[in-house]
Protein backbone atom coordinates (compact mmCIF):
# COMPACT_ATOMS: atom_id res chain seq x y z
CA UNK A 1 0.00 0.00 0.00
CA UNK A 2 0.97 3.66 -0.36
CA UNK A 3 1.75 5.75 2.71
CA UNK A 4 3.30 9.04 3.76
CA UNK A 5 6.09 7.59 5.89
CA UNK A 6 9.53 8.23 7.42
CA UNK A 7 12.81 6.41 6.84
CA UNK A 8 14.19 8.14 9.96
CA UNK A 9 13.11 10.74 12.48
CA UNK A 10 13.82 14.36 11.59
CA UNK A 11 12.52 17.46 9.84
CA UNK A 12 9.80 17.74 7.18
CA UNK A 13 12.20 16.44 4.53
CA UNK A 14 12.11 12.90 5.99
CA UNK A 15 8.40 12.51 5.25
CA UNK A 16 7.63 11.16 1.79
CA UNK A 17 5.53 8.69 -0.17
CA UNK A 18 6.60 5.08 0.42
CA UNK A 19 5.32 1.60 -0.37
CA UNK A 20 4.77 -0.36 2.83
CA UNK A 21 3.00 -3.56 3.87
CA UNK A 22 -0.68 -3.55 4.82
CA UNK A 23 -0.80 -4.15 8.59
CA UNK A 24 -2.26 -7.37 9.96
CA UNK A 25 -5.58 -7.15 11.78
CA UNK A 26 -5.36 -8.49 15.33
CA UNK A 27 -8.15 -10.28 17.18
CA UNK A 28 -9.31 -7.08 18.92
CA UNK A 29 -8.67 -4.79 15.97
CA UNK A 30 -10.32 -3.53 12.81
CA UNK A 31 -8.58 -2.82 9.51
CA UNK A 32 -9.66 0.51 8.03
CA UNK A 33 -9.34 1.61 4.42
CA UNK A 34 -8.37 5.17 5.25
CA UNK A 35 -9.99 7.93 3.21
CA UNK A 36 -8.85 10.96 5.21
CA UNK A 37 -6.39 11.43 8.08
CA UNK A 38 -6.32 14.21 10.63
CA UNK A 39 -3.31 16.52 10.84
CA UNK A 40 -2.44 17.44 14.42
CA UNK A 41 0.00 19.94 15.91
CA UNK A 42 1.68 16.96 17.60
CA UNK A 43 2.36 15.21 14.26
CA UNK A 44 5.64 17.09 13.84
CA UNK A 45 6.69 15.89 17.31
CA UNK A 46 6.01 12.32 16.25
CA UNK A 47 8.00 12.88 13.04
CA UNK A 48 10.94 14.27 15.01
CA UNK A 49 11.01 11.27 17.37
CA UNK A 50 9.83 13.12 20.46
CA UNK A 51 7.23 10.43 21.17
CA UNK A 52 9.59 7.47 21.11
CA UNK A 53 9.17 6.87 24.84
CA UNK A 54 5.42 6.35 24.26
CA UNK A 55 5.97 3.57 21.73
CA UNK A 56 5.83 -0.16 22.38
CA UNK A 57 9.38 -1.30 21.71
CA UNK A 58 11.73 0.22 19.15
CA UNK A 59 10.22 2.10 16.17
CA UNK A 60 10.35 0.28 12.86
CA UNK A 61 11.01 2.08 9.58
CA UNK A 62 9.46 2.99 7.24
CA UNK A 63 7.37 4.50 10.04
CA UNK A 64 3.82 5.68 9.28
CA UNK A 65 2.58 8.57 11.46
CA UNK A 66 -0.96 9.85 11.94
CA UNK A 67 -3.02 9.70 15.12
CA UNK A 68 -6.56 9.82 13.76
CA UNK A 69 -8.58 9.37 10.60
CA UNK A 70 -11.70 7.90 9.03
CA UNK A 71 -12.74 5.43 6.38
CA UNK A 72 -14.36 2.04 5.82
CA UNK A 73 -13.86 -1.17 7.81
CA UNK A 74 -12.49 -3.89 5.51
CA UNK A 75 -11.64 -6.57 8.10
CA UNK A 76 -12.44 -7.30 11.75
CA UNK A 77 -10.71 -9.44 14.34
CA UNK A 78 -12.49 -12.48 15.74
CA UNK A 79 -13.03 -10.80 19.12
CA UNK A 80 -14.71 -7.70 17.64
CA UNK A 81 -18.48 -7.58 18.16
CA UNK A 82 -19.74 -4.02 17.70
CA UNK A 83 -18.24 -3.20 14.29
CA UNK A 84 -18.42 -5.07 10.99
CA UNK A 85 -17.01 -4.97 7.47
CA UNK A 86 -18.54 -2.10 5.52
CA UNK A 87 -19.05 0.20 8.52
CA UNK A 88 -17.82 3.76 8.05
CA UNK A 89 -15.83 4.71 11.12
CA UNK A 90 -13.38 7.15 12.62
CA UNK A 91 -10.64 6.14 15.01
CA UNK A 92 -7.64 7.13 17.07
CA UNK A 93 -4.32 5.34 17.51
CA UNK A 94 -1.34 7.16 19.00
CA UNK A 95 2.18 6.01 17.97
CA UNK A 96 0.90 2.61 16.87
CA UNK A 97 3.62 -0.02 16.19
CA UNK A 98 1.52 -1.10 13.18
CA UNK A 99 1.52 2.38 11.69
CA UNK A 100 -0.81 5.35 11.79
CA UNK A 101 -3.44 6.92 9.56
CA UNK A 102 -1.12 8.47 6.93
CA UNK A 103 -1.61 5.29 4.88
CA UNK A 104 -4.18 3.58 2.66
CA UNK A 105 -4.88 1.04 5.42
CA UNK A 106 -4.40 1.06 9.17
CA UNK A 107 -5.23 -1.36 11.99
CA UNK A 108 -6.66 0.08 15.22
CA UNK A 109 -8.19 -1.33 18.37
CA UNK A 110 -11.95 -1.67 17.88
CA UNK A 111 -12.36 -0.01 21.28
CA UNK A 112 -10.74 3.12 19.83
CA UNK A 113 -13.07 3.48 16.86
CA UNK A 114 -16.72 4.41 16.40
CA UNK A 115 -19.24 4.93 13.60
CA UNK A 116 -19.01 8.30 11.85
CA UNK A 117 -21.62 10.49 13.57
CA UNK A 118 -24.72 11.32 11.55
CA UNK A 119 -24.36 14.69 9.84
CA UNK A 120 -20.58 14.68 9.55
CA UNK A 121 -18.57 14.30 6.34
CA UNK A 122 -15.64 11.89 6.31
CA UNK A 123 -13.18 14.83 6.33
CA UNK A 124 -14.73 16.12 9.54
CA UNK A 125 -14.87 12.72 11.22
CA UNK A 126 -11.23 12.08 10.31
CA UNK A 127 -10.09 14.98 12.49
CA UNK A 128 -12.42 14.22 15.39
CA UNK A 129 -10.69 11.37 17.20
CA UNK A 130 -7.78 12.91 19.09
CA UNK A 131 -9.14 16.45 19.49
CA UNK A 132 -12.71 15.45 20.25
CA UNK A 133 -11.66 12.97 22.92
CA UNK A 134 -9.26 15.52 24.42
CA UNK A 135 -12.03 18.12 24.56
CA UNK A 136 -14.66 15.85 26.08
CA UNK A 137 -12.29 14.13 28.49
CA UNK A 138 -11.35 17.52 29.92
CA UNK A 139 -14.91 18.80 30.22
CA UNK A 140 -16.58 15.68 31.56
CA UNK A 141 -14.00 13.80 33.59
CA UNK A 142 -11.76 16.55 34.89
CA UNK A 143 -13.76 19.79 34.97
CA UNK A 144 -16.95 17.82 35.71
CA UNK A 145 -18.93 20.57 33.99
CA UNK A 146 -22.53 20.96 35.20
CA UNK A 147 -25.48 22.78 33.56
CA UNK A 148 -25.39 26.49 34.29
CA UNK A 149 -21.71 26.61 35.21
CA UNK A 150 -19.49 29.32 33.72
CA UNK A 151 -16.41 28.12 31.87
CA UNK A 152 -13.56 29.92 30.11
CA UNK A 153 -11.81 28.15 27.21
CA UNK A 154 -8.36 29.41 26.16
CA UNK A 155 -7.71 28.44 22.53
CA UNK A 156 -11.41 28.19 21.73
CA UNK A 157 -10.94 28.55 17.96
CA UNK A 158 -8.35 25.77 17.64
CA UNK A 159 -8.78 22.08 16.88
CA UNK A 160 -9.62 20.98 20.42
CA UNK A 161 -11.10 24.30 21.45
CA UNK A 162 -13.86 24.72 18.87
CA UNK A 163 -15.06 21.20 19.65
CA UNK A 164 -14.88 21.81 23.41
CA UNK A 165 -16.92 24.99 23.01
CA UNK A 166 -19.75 23.06 21.35
CA UNK A 167 -19.60 20.14 23.78
CA UNK A 168 -19.67 22.51 26.76
CA UNK A 169 -22.77 24.27 25.47
CA UNK A 170 -24.52 20.94 24.84
CA UNK A 171 -23.68 19.94 28.40
CA UNK A 172 -25.43 23.08 29.62
CA UNK A 173 -22.36 25.18 30.37
CA UNK A 174 -21.95 28.87 29.57
CA UNK A 175 -18.75 29.61 27.68
CA UNK A 176 -16.38 32.57 27.52
CA UNK A 177 -14.24 31.82 24.47
CA UNK A 178 -10.70 33.20 24.22
CA UNK A 179 -10.00 32.94 20.49
CA UNK A 180 -7.09 33.77 18.19
CA UNK A 181 -7.43 36.35 15.40
CA UNK A 182 -10.48 37.88 13.78
CA UNK A 183 -11.27 34.58 12.07
CA UNK A 184 -11.11 32.78 15.42
CA UNK A 185 -13.43 35.32 17.03
CA UNK A 186 -15.91 34.90 14.18
CA UNK A 187 -15.85 31.12 14.55
CA UNK A 188 -16.39 31.23 18.32
CA UNK A 189 -19.36 33.56 17.88
CA UNK A 190 -20.78 31.34 15.14
CA UNK A 191 -20.57 28.38 17.53
CA UNK A 192 -22.65 30.20 20.11
CA UNK A 193 -20.21 31.17 22.86
CA UNK A 194 -21.93 33.42 25.39
CA UNK A 195 -18.83 35.62 25.45
CA UNK A 196 -15.90 35.97 23.03
CA UNK A 197 -12.62 37.87 23.34
CA UNK A 198 -9.52 37.94 21.14
CA UNK A 199 -6.66 36.48 23.15
CA UNK A 200 -3.80 38.75 22.09
CA UNK A 201 -5.41 42.14 21.49
CA UNK A 202 -8.57 41.96 23.58
CA UNK A 203 -9.01 42.80 27.27
CA UNK A 204 -9.41 39.25 28.54
CA UNK A 205 -9.50 40.22 32.21
CA UNK A 206 -12.33 42.72 31.72
CA UNK A 207 -14.26 40.22 29.61
CA UNK A 208 -13.80 37.64 32.35
CA UNK A 209 -15.06 39.96 35.11
CA UNK A 210 -18.08 40.92 33.03
CA UNK A 211 -18.86 37.32 32.09
CA UNK A 212 -18.57 35.90 35.62
CA UNK A 213 -18.81 38.65 38.27
CA UNK A 214 -18.93 36.03 41.05
CA UNK A 215 -16.04 33.99 39.66
CA UNK A 216 -15.60 31.30 37.05
CA UNK A 217 -16.55 27.72 37.83
CA UNK A 218 -13.97 26.19 35.52
CA UNK A 219 -11.23 26.85 32.98
CA UNK A 220 -10.02 24.69 30.10
CA UNK A 221 -6.56 25.85 29.00
CA UNK A 222 -5.72 24.65 25.52
CA UNK A 223 -3.26 27.38 24.55
CA UNK A 224 -0.73 29.40 26.55
CA UNK A 225 -1.01 33.17 26.81
CA UNK A 226 0.14 36.19 28.78
CA UNK A 227 -3.17 36.56 30.59
CA UNK A 228 -3.80 32.92 31.56
CA UNK A 229 -2.35 33.11 35.06
CA UNK A 230 -4.14 36.39 35.87
CA UNK A 231 -7.47 35.07 34.60
CA UNK A 232 -7.18 31.85 36.58
CA UNK A 233 -7.18 33.94 39.75
CA UNK A 234 -10.81 34.68 38.85
CA UNK A 235 -11.77 30.99 39.21
CA UNK A 236 -13.78 30.62 42.42
CA UNK A 237 -12.54 28.53 45.34
CA UNK A 238 -13.63 24.96 44.79
CA UNK A 239 -13.48 25.48 41.01
CA UNK A 240 -11.36 23.50 38.56
CA UNK A 241 -8.69 24.17 35.96
CA UNK A 242 -7.70 21.51 33.42
CA UNK A 243 -5.27 21.35 30.52
CA UNK A 244 -3.98 18.59 28.22
CA UNK A 245 -0.40 17.49 28.79
CA UNK A 246 1.74 19.37 26.28
CA UNK A 247 0.38 22.84 27.00
CA UNK A 248 3.49 24.84 27.92
CA UNK A 249 4.02 26.55 30.23
CA UNK A 250 1.70 24.54 32.45
CA UNK A 251 -0.94 26.82 34.01
CA UNK A 252 -0.71 27.79 37.68
CA UNK A 253 -4.01 27.63 39.54
CA UNK A 254 -4.57 29.72 42.69
CA UNK A 255 -4.99 28.17 46.13
CA UNK A 256 -8.34 26.49 46.60
CA UNK A 257 -8.71 25.66 42.91
CA UNK A 258 -8.12 22.11 41.70
CA UNK A 259 -5.58 21.88 38.87
CA UNK A 260 -5.55 18.85 36.57
CA UNK A 261 -3.19 17.95 33.71
CA UNK A 262 -4.52 15.08 31.62
CA UNK A 263 -4.21 12.99 28.46
CA UNK A 264 -6.92 12.54 25.83
CA UNK A 265 -7.32 8.79 26.32
CA UNK A 266 -10.13 7.22 24.27
CA UNK A 267 -12.65 4.70 25.57
CA UNK A 268 -15.77 3.11 24.05
CA UNK A 269 -17.94 4.98 26.57
CA UNK A 270 -16.41 8.35 25.73
CA UNK A 271 -16.66 7.76 21.97
CA UNK A 272 -20.34 6.85 22.40
CA UNK A 273 -20.97 9.97 24.49
CA UNK A 274 -19.20 12.13 21.90
CA UNK A 275 -21.34 10.73 19.08
CA UNK A 276 -24.49 11.36 21.11
CA UNK A 277 -23.55 14.99 21.74
CA UNK A 278 -22.65 15.55 18.09
CA UNK A 279 -25.89 14.01 16.81
CA UNK A 280 -28.15 16.10 19.08
CA UNK A 281 -28.25 18.93 16.51
CA UNK A 282 -26.08 20.35 13.69
CA UNK A 283 -22.43 20.24 14.77
CA UNK A 284 -19.49 21.99 13.10
CA UNK A 285 -16.08 20.43 12.74
CA UNK A 286 -14.27 23.31 11.05
CA UNK A 287 -11.90 22.09 8.32
CA UNK A 288 -9.56 24.83 7.17
CA UNK A 289 -7.89 22.82 4.41
CA UNK A 290 -7.62 19.29 3.04
CA UNK A 291 -4.17 18.39 1.68
CA UNK A 292 -3.16 15.62 -0.73
CA UNK A 293 -1.15 12.76 0.78
CA UNK A 294 1.88 14.02 -1.16
CA UNK A 295 1.59 17.31 0.76
CA UNK A 296 1.92 15.68 4.18
CA UNK A 297 5.14 17.51 5.05
CA UNK A 298 3.62 20.88 4.15
CA UNK A 299 0.49 20.10 6.14
CA UNK A 300 2.60 19.34 9.21
CA UNK A 301 4.36 22.69 8.84
CA UNK A 302 1.20 24.69 8.18
CA UNK A 303 -0.67 23.28 11.18
CA UNK A 304 1.92 24.92 13.45
CA UNK A 305 0.97 28.37 12.06
CA UNK A 306 -2.14 30.40 12.84
CA UNK A 307 -5.33 28.71 11.69
CA UNK A 308 -8.79 27.93 12.99
CA UNK A 309 -10.31 24.48 13.35
CA UNK A 310 -8.53 21.49 11.81
CA UNK A 311 -6.45 20.42 8.80
CA UNK A 312 -6.81 17.05 7.08
CA UNK A 313 -4.93 14.80 4.67
CA UNK A 314 -6.73 13.12 1.75
CA UNK A 315 -5.44 9.56 1.53
CA UNK A 316 -7.69 8.15 -1.24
Amino acid sequence: MKAAALDRFGGPEVLGIKTVSVPACGDDEILIRVEVAGVGAWDSMEREGQMVEMMEGEPKFPYVPGTDGAGEVVAVGKAVKDLKVGDRVYGISLVSPKGGFYAEFTAVKASQAAPIPKGLKVEQAATLGADGITALRGLEDHLQLKPGQRLIIFGASGGVGHLALQFARRMGGKVLAVASGEDGVRLARELGAEGVVEGRKGDVLSACREFAPDGLDAALVLAPGDTVEAVLKHVRKGGRVAWPNGVEPAPKAPDGVQAIAYDGIPSPELLKKMNQLIEESPFLVEIGRVYAMEEAAKAQQDVLKHHVGKYALRIQ
